[in-house]
């Protein structure tokens, strides 16, 4: 416990002056956790080339400091160059040729790391979208984000007794998120209201935190899953206390990915 809390400082102190600062510094922040988020997947592919990691580490970067290099700082949208994808897909696929090895490289590897890539491209791409476009906007998705898994495990451990999915994270109980759900929903919705007040219907802005919140604890059980399938307890041990960047990010990588969709289609 010491070391997590003391990790949680570090983190804080790190992580809230370069999200105030916002532009190329926070820029930067997403590209170092996107790089170290890749870094911990491909850990769990053990037969890959260096070439290829490198190869791997470069493309995701390029695509996250796309979303810098190419963002109307007025606007949250979704828009993306489809050469991009389509050189980035076709290069993991050509490697296969220039391998020819298929017990370093086949073409479930190749389909691995297109998914990897672009995940973790648009994942931390996303982010620093959304910071540049409103600083209060991505503090409302954190907020969502760390009320909810705070509150998740806090009311798991005084009311939990039902399962929430035992065969992929048994601590998680029904209870857990349930009160995660209301006091991350409580929590957004006051924020929003309280400093952004850009909504015009306050049924719709509890909706959208309710379904964020939920939405940010399937991402912490598609995490949860991705490890048992893999047999480990943490993808790292980059954060003392709190295992890698995939176990800090995972509910706020799904929340904001959510959250651009939704505002694109409405």
């Amino acid at each position: 416990m010491k070391k997590r809390i003391i990790s949680a400082i570090v983190m804080i102190i790190i992580l809230v002056p370069l999200l105030i600062i916002g532009n190329l510094p926070f820029a930067i922040l997403g590209l170092l956790l996107g790089v170290a988020s890749v870094f911990e997947l491909l850990k769990l592919k053990k037969n890959l080339p260096i070439p290829v990691r490198i190869i791997t580490f470069i493309l995701t970067g390029i695509l996250i400091l796309y979303s810098y290099f190419n963002i109307n700082v007025l606007t949250i949208y979704l828009d993306f160059d489809f050469r991009l994808l389509t050189i980035i897909i076709l290069i993991y696929l050509m490697m296969l040729v220039f391998i020819n090895n298929q017990k370093k490289y086949n073409y479930q590897d190749a389909f691995y790391l297109i998914g990897v890539t672009l995940f973790i491209g648009f994942a931390f791409g996303n982010l620093i979208r959304i910071r540049e476009s409103s600083l209060y906007v991505l503090i409302y998705l954190l907020l969502i984000s760390i009320l909810t898994d705070t509150f998740a495990l806090f009311s798991g451990m005084m009311f939990g007794r039902h399962k929430l999915a035992p065969l992929i994270s048994p601590n998680k109980t029904i209870e857990g998120l349930i009160g995660g759900t209301l006091i991350g929903t409580l929590g957004g919705v006051i924020f929003y209201v309280l400093i952004i007040k850009d909504f015009q219907n306050i049924f719709m802005l509890i909706l959208l935190t309710l379904f964020l919140s939920i939405i940010g604890q399937l991402g912490d059980l598609v995490k949860s899953s991705i490890k048992r399938n893999a047999g480990i307890k943490d993808f790292s041990n980059l954060i003392p206390g709190h295992g890698g960047i995939l176990d800090r990010f995972d509910s706020i990588i799904f929340i904001s990915l959510t959250y651009i969709v939704i505002v694109n289609l409405f």
